[in-house]
Parts: structure tokens; sequence; C-alpha cells
């Protein structure tokens, strides 16, 4: 008990060691230097005092944070199309309009026809001139593995499957499909490289400087680069809710709630291994697996995130009232809604609940997860409505919430319960059922997972 104290006492400084007005004027500081990595590192601010005002229902906090993410989103050509919504919803007077925000999000129009090296740059051909909109460059370190990235995000497509190239005095050089508009060129190595790279017409020319001759001191590397992580070496353990005996939800056209979020859990580990993701399921066909023992295996893998996928339910007399998409992270439920979500996905394994107990509920609630899995549940929220919105109509926002989520507790890592959708609502639950809509509900919530590990330290 002293030890679960000891860890909520190190939460409770760790998160308020900094007051909100000094976290922001640090970022403010960030944004106003040219370093790409400073700019992350602002973006990445903004999005924590984001977190932080909707926790502490903060609607001041929350526009200056949106402000902040829309800013250096701009900056750093990152999507934040939902964000500026947000914004003008709260601020219609602001000056960053969302048209502004349209403009970065370019199609891919543009082929890779090829990539070669020639003496020490590297050539990248495509079937059309490059404009300066279309490449971005940062770099980042990876202060555990002791890693350097540099990372050029180009928007154009590849004709032909990921590639790793080798060069000597270079650990690897990775080409891949990042996102269907984006090629990603990764260039990793153990020591500290000199890049540089130049537009020309259809080509993009990269010099890279192996040659090492200044070594900085290990705390010198630390004020020069901002130790993010970006790396596809994560455990993902993906849980299809209920199943077997369980059915979970029976909704509209006696569609069951088991089959849908099996499916959608097939498709998003299909996604997630495509990117080089490690991925296993709690369950691979219709069986029953025990509540606790979901967050077990997870455990048990050493997974980095743990998602739990649901499907909603109401009443047949409100079923054409309400629908939309939620996610739920572990908490002392503070709403009626939340409480009535949780009893229903709890009734599963009622052995649980007495298992765990009330107080080992709460000791649980105060683990060190709870900001993390907040981050995570914000951006698979943000990732599905991206994706859905672009396709269909009507897709309802129903927003990130906290639960009593028996299936969370225990999970050493930041857990999420999505709730896709409203299985009792006729439209909702006509496309939960469609391999089209199941696909790009995967993608969003595979795009989130991508943002997560993109933005947490």
């Amino acid at each position: 008990m002293f030890r679960l104290f000891s860890l909520f006492f190190i939460l409770v400084v760790s998160i308020h060691a900094l007051s909100d007005s000094a976290i922001l004027k640090r970022a403010d500081g960030l944004m106003k230097t040219s370093n790409k990595s400073n700019q992350f590192r602002a973006y990445n601010d903004y999005k924590n005092l984001y977190l932080r005002s909707i926790m502490a229902e903060d609607d001041k906090l929350k526009v200056s944070a949106l402000e902040g993410i829309v800013k250096s989103g701009n900056k750093l050509r990152i999507d934040t199309y939902q964000y500026s919504k947000e914004l003008l919803e709260l601020k219609p007077k602001s000056k960053i309009k969302t048209s502004k925000v349209k403009k970065i999000k370019l199609k891919s129009s543009h082929k890779l026809e090829s990539i070669n090296f020639k003496g020490d740059r590297l050539v990248l051909e495509f079937d059309k001139p490059l404009t300066t909109k279309q490449v971005n460059y940062f770099t980042l370190y990876d202060s555990k593995k002791q890693q350097y990235r540099y990372i050029f995000d180009i928007h154009a497509s590849m004709l032909t499957k990921s590639k790793t190239l080798r060069k000597k005095g270079i650990k690897r050089i990775k080409l891949a499909q990042f996102k269907p508009s984006i090629l990603r060129l990764v260039i990793e190595n153990n020591k500290k490289l000199k890049v540089r790279f130049k537009k020309d017409l259809e080509q993009l020319r990269i010099t890279i400087d192996n040659s090492n001759k200044i070594t900085p001191h290990a705390k010198s590397i630390k004020r020069e680069v901002t130790p993010f992580r970006l790396d596809r070496n994560k455990v993902i353990v993906i849980d299809a809710g209920h199943g077997g005996k369980d059915p979970g939800a029976v909704g509209y056209s006696r569609y069951r709630e088991k089959i849908v979020v099996m499916d959608i859990a097939k498709e998003l580990k299909a996604i997630l291994k495509s990117r080089g993701y490690k991925v296993y399921m709690t369950r691979d066909r219709d069986k029953f697996v025990k509540l606790s023992n979901r967050t077990k295996y997870a455990n048990k893998k050493d997974a980095d995130i743990f998602i739990s996928i649901h499907a909603n339910a109401v009443a047949k007399k409100n079923a054409k009232k309400v629908h939309g998409i939620e996610c739920y992270f572990l908490s002392k439920s503070k709403s009626n809604r939340a409480k009535s979500v949780a009893a229903k996905e709890n009734s599963a394994d009622l052995s649980d609940m007495n298992f765990y107990g009330k107080q080992s509920f709460l000791n649980t609630v105060n683990s060190h997860n709870i900001v993390a899995s907040n981050k995570l549940a914000t951006d698979l929220q943000r990732g599905m409505l991206g994706s859905l919105k672009k396709s269909y109509k009507n897709v309802h926002d129903g927003g990130v919430r906290e639960g009593p989520f028996w299936v969370l507790v225990g999970a050493q890592m930041p857990s999420v319960l999505v709730e896709v959708g409203f299985i009792s609502h006729p439209t909702e639950a006509k496309r939960l059922v469609s391999s089209k809509y199941q696909k790009k509900l995967a993608r969003g919530l595979a795009d989130g997972v991508e943002r997560y590990f993109v933005n947490c330290k």
C-alpha cells in the first residue's frame, strides 16, 4: 500500500511540477525557434496542455492550447484540421481559419520512380517536380537506445514495396509508405550524422556525411536534440470485446457485438502489422475470455498499449436517437453516462469485480498510466473521426470519457476501451457490419496509434 501511495505521490508531483502558464510560456518560446525538433517539442507541450484543459474543464486553457496546436501543426505540416474546427467553435473570431489548415493536406499526386546512392548522395527520383511544401524534414533522438533518426516525410507514393538500403557507416536506411499520402524515409544511426538535402525539379538529393569528426559529449547531445522517440519497435495488444458464451450487445437486425468487434480488431491488427508493429490479440476466434485474463495477457506480452474494442447499445425505444463513437480510459467515473456504459461492459464477468474489490480498483486508478491513457484515447478518437468523416455523413463524436471498466483494471501500460458505435442504431449498425466501414474505422485507429507514439515521451 505504501508503494502504491508513493507512486501516486510521484505522479502528482510530476504532473504539477510545472504550472500551465509555465508550460505555455516554454512552448511559445520553442515555437519562435527555427529548429524542427524544438517545434515538435512545442507541439507536444500544447497537446499536453490540451489534455490538462479537458481534465480540468478549463475552456480558457483549451483555447490557448488549441491555438498552439494549430500554429505549430501548420509549421510542421501536421494535420490539425479537427483541432482547428474545435478552436473555431470555442472562439469563432479566431484568426486561425479552418481553410488555412486544409491547404496543407496535400494529395499524393507524385510517385517515386527510383532511389539510388550516387557517392555519398542519396537521390530520390519522382515523376513530377517537387514543391517546397511536399518535403518535411526533422530529426529525432532516442535517449534510451542512443539512436539518431533523420526523417523525411514526402507527400508522394511508392511504385514498389518498402525497402531497406545499405550504406557503409550507417546503421539503417528505411523507405516505406507511412500513410497513403506520405512516403517516409528514415536514416538511423548510433552516431550523429550531418544530413543536408536539396530539391531539384523531379529529384530530392540527400547528402549524408558520416565522418563523425566531432563527437559531442553526452550532456551536450541532450541539450541539442529533443529526446523524442519515433520507432515501430512497439508491442500492441488488441482486445476484441466479449466472445463465446457472451455475445455482448445484440442490436439492430440481431447484429451481435462480439462478431462486429472481432472483424474490426482483425482489420486493425493487419494494418498495424503492415506498418511494422508487433501485434497480439487476446482472442482470435469466437471464444470467451475472462476480463482479468485480457490485461494479464497484455502484461505477459509486455505490451506498450492495450486497446479493447466494443460496440455500444441502448434500449429499443431510444435506438434511433443515440449514435456515435467514444473512447474511455480507466478512472472513477464522473458521469452517469460513463457509469451506465461501464455497467454494461462489466456485466460479462462478475467474478472479476469480486476479485479486484473496491480498494484494489481505486489503487489501480491512481496508477501512473492514467495520463498516458487519456492521451491515447484522445488520439484514437481523433483518428477514427478523421478517417470516417472523409467518406460518411453524420459521424457523431461522442468524445473522450472516463469510466470504471474492469477490462482495463490491472493493465501495466496505457489502456483504452473504444466504443466504435451503437449497434442498436439502424444506420450505424449497418455501417458497423460493412467491410468498407470496418476498414476505414480500423485505419483511423491505426493512425491514432501512430500519432500517440510520435507525440508521447
